[in-house]
């Protein structure tokens, strides 16, 4: 079973291919995601340590040009939990003051149409 390492929080074991998003929640992260996580914000972005995954979306690629964070972080609510993650989380409810979002689904939404990062 894959883990995540989240920095700040601690290490958990998560379910293969899982939303991260949905793993961060249910470890406790009280990670943003106020578009619901059909990548349109950004709230919900990471930044890996180590274990950054290379597939990536479509859309989470054109959000992440649009926004000038392509190569600096990720959106969680566009990626799969795959072989062991250490990561942060860019925004909380608490170091915000947000409240996180719509729930996300338990699929990546939108359809994923996969890519590479490079």
């Amino acid at each position: 079973m894959p883990k995540i390492t989240v920095e700040g929080y601690g290490e958990y074991e998560v379910e293969a291919g899982r939303r991260l998003v949905l793993a961060l929640e249910g470890a406790g992260v009280d990670v943003l995601h106020r578009c619901g996580g059909v990548a349109r914000c950004t709230t919900c972005r990471v930044e890996f340590v180590s274990g950054e995954p290379d597939a990536m979306t479509e859309a989470e690629r054109t959000l992440l040009d649009a926004k000038g964070l392509l190569g600096v972080a990720r959106l969680s609510c566009q990626i799969e939990c795959g072989p062991d993650m250490t990561l942060r989380p860019v925004q909380t409810a608490t170091n915000s003051g947000l409240e996180p979002g719509k729930a996300p689904a338990e699929h990546i939404e939108p359809e994923p149409i996969w890519t590479t990062r490079s």
